[in-house]
């Protein structure tokens, strides 16, 4: 697992930066960028604790269950019921999903992922309960680091395409538009979210 900047990220700036949607988001936060933790797990955790909730709300959360359980990882987890886990204000679902994948942690972690396809990788997250597809995604760029995902099934990106192009209304013409980003959709996404939140998102 990568930590910091990914290695394709200058590339990326570099092909979308003359694109008429992302490339005046790139000139307005000029020197950030995604940045990797190196931990699958912990991105694992976090991206649970982030689905269909604001990214303040989410960080107001994590913090909670980082002072209860301390470096997020598998044995950390288990050493608490998903009851107590869900008193940092997670949903009790929430909970039992990562203690459950805390349990199972040698089969999530313990894959070649070099060797997988996207496809395939994501195949192999969502056997896990409580990982569907947005989830995975999540995993795959924020912890994977590959460069080219994008999430129709997150709200924040389909909201910021629909601010810069009002025409992309359904989600076929947004998968569309998505396209031309390719094959760095991750950096355009990340890109488009922090149009949105007023701290970077991080998983």
């Amino acid at each position: 697992m990568e930590r910091g900047k990914p290695d394709w990220w200058q590339e990326a700036v570099s092909f979308l930066k003359n694109d008429r949607l992302i490339g005046p988001l790139i000139e307005k936060y000029p020197g950030e960028c995604l940045e990797g933790r190196g931990d699958l797990f912990s991105t694992l955790a976090r991206s649970i604790v982030g689905q269909q909730i604001s990214v303040l709300a989410a960080d107001s959360i994590w913090a909670r269950l980082v002072d209860l359980v301390g470096k997020m990882q598998p044995d950390n987890i288990l050493k608490h019921t998903p009851e107590q886990l869900a008193k940092c204000g997670i949903t009790g679902p929430k909970s039992r999903y990562i203690h459950g994948i805390a349990q199972d942690s040698k089969r999530f972690i313990q894959q070649d992922y070099d060797k997988l396809s996207d496809e395939e990788v994501k195949k192999h997250f969502i056997t896990f309960k409580g990982i569907g597809p947005w989830t995975a995604e999540m995993l795959m760029m924020f912890s994977l680091m590959r460069p080219d995902i994008f999430s129709i099934g997150d709200l924040g990106l389909v909201k910021a395409i629909q601010i810069l192009e009002p025409s992309a209304e359904s989600k076929e013409s947004i998968e569309r538009l998505a396209q031309q980003w390719e094959p760095y959709r991750t950096a355009a996404s990340w890109y488009l979210w922090r149009m949105l939140d007023p701290v970077p998102v991080a998983y």
